[in-house]
């Protein structure tokens, strides 16, 4: 067959639209991610699962680390907008304030996935799902082994110090009133200080310090919002000659080895899980977000309770 100048062109530009075609139809998923920071152990788990499922899902993940402060969030959000990524995901600072940059996104039709922490918005609409923890049912848990504990020394009365987490944030506020809930009415438990440590293992033994100097002996359980917290109110109790575990009960929630190690040395008496590793369902939901796909508003993870008895068997099982 004799080719011609024209049939030359077409069989060119029919094989630079054969190349052209799959790449563009394998353009990955583009997601703009803002994280609240690197305060603990858990955060630092939940980052490296988001980004390690981005990662073997080959999606193109635009991270930004807050360090702490809502103002940035909003920056980095603004800027995924400017971006034109396909999916915004973060885990607020704190639960409100949020209205106007997410109507920002909604107005470029940039869907919002919300992780670990919830928002409080005018219109539930500004994001399309939540994939989280029950932040409530944790403190109530908490509480709970607190209650079943103190039933087993019924003429023994608890004197409780609570290590909140950062102010106006979603965990702490929940996991203090899921706490509060269980207790009411018991006159043997009574919440007698209450102060943020703000999530982190020094602010955590900068306040437990405190609590001591104000209440001593009279204290005879820590409730932390957060196992770094706990970890280092336990060094605040030990540097005042008190046995962390005996003297003074430990009771946290989140369930990183950092926990079950000071449950192993017997320093802790119980954590409650709260499951960092949320990359996989993210990715996915994201995914089907960008499909046109229907999602749960509310998405759960399964966690447990785990008392000092079991530290030894589920240590080897911890991946965070």
């Amino acid at each position: 067959m004799r080719l011609t100048r024209r049939n030359l062109l077409g069989a060119a530009m029919a094989a630079s639209l054969a190349v052209a075609a799959p790449a563009f139809a394998a353009k990955p998923l583009t997601i703009g991610f803002s994280q609240v920071g690197a305060e603990s152990e858990w955060r630092t788990a939940n980052t490296a699962s988001i980004k390690d499922a981005a990662r073997k899902a080959g999606v193109n993940l635009k991270f930004a680390d807050a360090q702490q402060r809502q103002e940035n969030q909003v920056k980095a959000i603004r800027s995924f907008i400017a971006q034109r990524v396909d999916v915004i995901a973060f885990s607020p600072v704190v639960e409100s304030g949020w209205d106007t940059v997410l109507r920002e996104a909604k107005a470029a039709k940039i869907p919002v996935i919300l992780t670990d922490r919830a928002v409080k918005v005018s219109d539930p609409s500004l994001y399309v799902s939540f994939i989280g923890s029950d932040f409530v049912e944790e403190g109530r848990r908490a509480a709970r082994w607190l209650v079943e504990h103190a039933k087993k020394n019924p003429n023994r009365s608890y004197n409780i110090v609570e290590l909140q987490g950062t102010v106006g944030s979603a965990p702490a506020l929940d996991r203090k009133a899921g706490f509060a809930e269980v207790i009411a009415g018991n006159p043997k438990l009574k919440i007698i200080r209450s102060q943020t440590g703000d999530f982190t293992r020094a602010k955590g033994k900068e306040v437990m310090e405190a609590f001591l100097k104000s209440e001593g002996k009279n204290i005879n359980v820590l409730y932390a919002h957060n196992d770094d917290m706990a970890i280092g109110a336990i060094q605040a109790i030990e540097e005042a000659g008190l046995k962390p575990g005996k003297d003074i009960l430990v009771v946290s929630i989140d369930g990183v080895r950092g926990a079950f190690e000071a449950m192993l040395q017997g320093k802790l008496n119980v954590t409650v899980e709260c499951n960092p590793l949320l990359g996989p369902q993210l990715i996915q939901t994201a995914q089907a977000v960008k499909a046109g796909k229907p999602v749960p508003k509310r998405i759960t993870v399964n966690e447990g309770v785990f008392p000092a008895e079991v530290a030894a068997k589920e240590f080897p099982n911890r991946k965070y």
